[in-house]
């Protein structure tokens, strides 16, 4: 296992898991062209023009051709009377002319490649007669004009599509003087983060808050893709932070590119980038944001070039060649990871009108059907060659997690009509509860892992982020069993809660254990640390959306203090390495999960309900809130699942 400063791994997302850096770091090289150098090039072109008048022109003496012409395609006949060959029922018309037109040809041919070398010659005789400098100005004129012709084709308007109609994106402050301020210093600490990467970090993927520098990590292959300027774009809106949004905005108007030789997540990417570009478009109408994650979706795309349509874990945005994490089971991809696309899927095809999207991540769905699953879990692996199951591992956490969870937001986001979607979510969440929920000898409910038959008594803080999940799947379950899932939801935010109740920071653990005596406690020095992860307060958001029990708002103010004394420093938010130490080292990342997810349920926390109502409004994995599409308003409504 490795460190908390290597896990940059947010959300709903695998675990920690030592995937260390790329040992292939891109650099970018400059060519400098020499006057010799482009003498060189012209005379090899010349030569070859030359050469090419000898060896590539046609003999008639030694070759029959046959002209591509109107006249001598091969037509249906039966009659030879004409002159003409009988081949198989096909005349080949043409064959008697005489030479003289092949003669005329060739001299045609040898004429234009004549002028063509004269052409050349002159050419480089000017080149010759031209400074270096100006031999590079043309070299960089040429190179400026393909790319702004690339820029271009890239920034073609899409098609116009009715909007969703999108409530509540702005909101009236808390009457509660005391709310009200709580939610401004939730506030506060947004621009006490975001000033510090702009700061130190800008354009880079994350912040190192200690060492004041930029932070990036293999899950976005070591580029520069401004990460947390687009993961946080969307908190910056509702929290009414509008010059800040406009910076991050000019950034990716002028800097965000995606044609870079950089191997990246494609569940990462996906789930934060095209997530909050989409996002930030729904939530400002800028057409910027809705062009770059169309964009970025096309890069994605390769990685489902595998024999089961099931998408590689990692993908080269510039070759398009795509691998899986080579401690992945056998080469498996992860059910996490490929199970987490639909949504934003979705909405790219919807944006689009292109189909492409939505069919990627419906044949996934298609093939999940067709497969068994023991004792009704879905294992963590699956290999995308094969289409089998890698090892029986199944988990509401690290590996698992937001596939259950998209499986019920799809069917929120359809308008409650992708009722293929909800029955797989039903079923799911019945086997969870047979063979994963369990109480501890203390009372305390709690999801344990399926390993190779054996149920293992731990829990992650990423598994936390279901008391939210079964709260808000309770309206519509089977058997009016609403009530039965909002009070499973309640439970596990509990136990949630005393896993940060029972550490000396009040901040919870990577991991906790139900075993012996010990309760919501980590044992493993390796899984006491806290990286500014989300998943409890999401919980405690939507149990007080749900219910306004006022000990939600409780708990996430204690988380919120929390963070704030024992996570802060002077260059921004850092992760701690050790909850039950009451000086704890510091993992120096701030992760943009933090400004994306954190932060934003905290906020929404202390807000009003009507806030991006739930009714209208579906978060990702990554809390970046995308709008319910009303068949209405959806070109989707045709699919089988929507009807």
């Amino acid at each position: 296992m490795t460190t908390p400063a290597l896990l940059p791994l947010s959300g709903r997302r695998i675990p920690p898991l030592n995937l260390g850096t790329s040992s292939f770091p891109h650099h970018r090289a400059t060519l400098r062209l020499s006057e010799k150098f482009i003498l060189l090039l012209i005379l090899s072109a010349f030569i070859t023009l030359c050469f090419g008048a000898f060896f590539f022109l046609p003999d008639s003496s030694k070759h029959k051709r046959f002209d591509l012409g109107l006249e001598d395609v091969l037509i249906p006949h039966v009659d030879t009377s004409k002159g003409g060959k009988n081949l198989g029922g096909y005349l080949i018309h043409g064959q008697g002319h005489d030479e003289h037109r092949h003669r005329e040809e060739e001299e045609r041919l040898r004429n234009k490649i004549r002028a063509d070398h004269e052409k050349a010659l002159e050419e480089a005789k000017e080149k010759l007669k031209k400074s270096r400098d100006e031999i590079r100005a043309e070299i960089q004129t040429e190179k400026n004009k393909v790319a702004q012709e690339m820029k271009k084709k890239d920034s073609k308007p899409l098609p116009p599509v009715p909007v969703p109609n999108l409530i509540g994106i702005n909101s009236e402050d808390p009457t509660d003087k005391d709310i009200r301020e709580k939610r401004d210093k939730i506030k506060e600490m947004m621009k006490h983060a975001w000033e510090n990467y702009r700061q130190y970090g800008w354009g880079h993927n994350e912040l190192k808050p200690i060492a004041r520098k930029g932070h990036s990590t293999n899950i976005f292959g070591n580029s520069q893709m401004g990460a947390t300027i687009v993961d946080a774009l969307d908190t910056l809106y509702i929290m009414g932070l509008h010059d800040e949004f406009r910076e991050g905005q000019d950034w990716i108007d002028k800097n965000l590119d995606f044609s870079v030789n950089s191997e990246v997540s494609v569940f990462e990417v996906n789930i934060r980038f095209i997530g909050g570009l989409l996002a930030a478009y729904y939530l400002s109408g800028q057409e910027v944001f809705k062009l770059k994650a169309v964009q970025l979706a096309g890069k994605l795309l390769p990685a489902f070039n595998t024999p089961t349509g099931i998408p590689w874990a990692m993908v080269n945005l510039k070759s398009g060649v795509g691998r899986n994490w080579g401690w992945a089971s056998a080469g498996s991809s992860i059910l996490a990871e490929f199970g987490t696309l639909h949504m934003e899927f979705v909405h790219l095809s919807y944006l689009t009108g292109d189909p492409v999207y939505y069919n990627k991540v419906m044949h996934i769905r298609k093939l999940l059907q067709k497969m068994d699953r023991p004792n009704g879990l879905y294992p963590n692996y699956l290999n995308p060659r094969t289409g089998r199951w890698g090892q029986h591992h199944t988990s509401v956490g690290g590996l698992g997690d937001s596939f259950y969870e998209y499986l019920l937001k799809a069917w929120l986001m359809s308008d409650k009509m992708d009722t293929e979607a909800r029955k797989m979510y039903d079923d799911a969440i019945e086997a969870i509860e047979r063979h994963l929920i369990r109480k501890s000898n203390g009372g305390l409910t709690y999801i344990g892992e399926w390993k190779n038959g054996h149920l293992e008594r731990k829990m992650g803080h990423l598994t936390c982020f279901a008391g939210g999940m079964f709260a808000l799947g309770a309206d519509g379950s089977r058997d009016d069993k609403a009530g039965h899932y909002l009070q499973l939801g309640a439970e596990i935010a509990h136990t949630c809660h005393e896993s940060y109740d029972r550490t000396t920071l009040k901040l919870g653990p990577e991991a906790f254990k139900f075993d012996g005596g010990l309760e919501a406690v980590a044992v493993r020095q390796n899984e006491k640390y806290y990286i500014l992860r989300p998943e409890v307060i999401e919980t405690y958001w939507y149990m007080w959306r749900f219910t306004h029990d006022p000990k939600y708002r409780q708990w996430g103010w204690e988380a919120a203090q929390a963070i704030d004394k024992y996570c802060r420093v002077s260059g921004g938010f850092s992760g701690v390495k050790d909850v039950y130490s009451s000086s704890p080292a510091y993992d120096d990342v701030q992760q943009s999960f933090f400004l994306a997810e954190t932060l934003k349920y905290l906020y929404l926390l202390f807000s009003n309900d009507d806030l991006l109502p739930l009714d209208n409004w579906v978060f990702n994995t990554e809390a970046h809130p995308l709008p319910v599409l009303h068949l209405a308003n959806t070109t989707l409504s045709g699919n089988p699942a929507y009807r």
